[in-house]
């Protein structure tokens, strides 16, 4: 009994680090320029992949029902994550496109451009 009430505090310290990942993740993104999404989702991973490793030969019957509610409402932070880690990477494309159609009408002369020279 001493190990599974052993996992079960590393499960709820795993559960515990996500829920607070996602949280602060949540928070910033789109909101403060200084945030490091790259580290956060790092973080995020391996929270995941410990939860993973914690889980590997338990059975569905033996989880705590604790931990599936707790799971359940992670589950919904990490649906909000998500939607606001993809509206963050479409904004980021756009401004990369944006930069790249300024630097390209930047570069040509007006009568012709780079690549029409080529081929003269």
């Amino acid at each position: 009994m001493e190990v599974a009430a052993s996992g079960d505090v590393r499960i709820q310290n795993v559960l515990g680090r996500l829920e607070m990942i996602l949280d602060n993740e949540n928070n910033r993104i789109g909101v403060d320029p200084s945030f490091d999404l790259k580290a956060s989702n790092a973080r995020k991973s391996r929270c995941l992949y410990e939860l993973t490793m914690l889980h590997r030969n338990t059975a569905p019957s033996e989880i705590s029902p604790a931990f599936v509610s707790q799971s359940r409402h992670i589950k919904s932070k990490l649906l909000a994550n998500s939607q606001k880690v993809n509206a963050h990477m479409e904004a980021c494309r756009s401004v990369v496109e944006i930069l790249k159609a300024a630097v390209q009408n930047a570069e040509a002369d007006g009568i012709y451009s780079e690549q029409q020279f080529r081929y003269l």
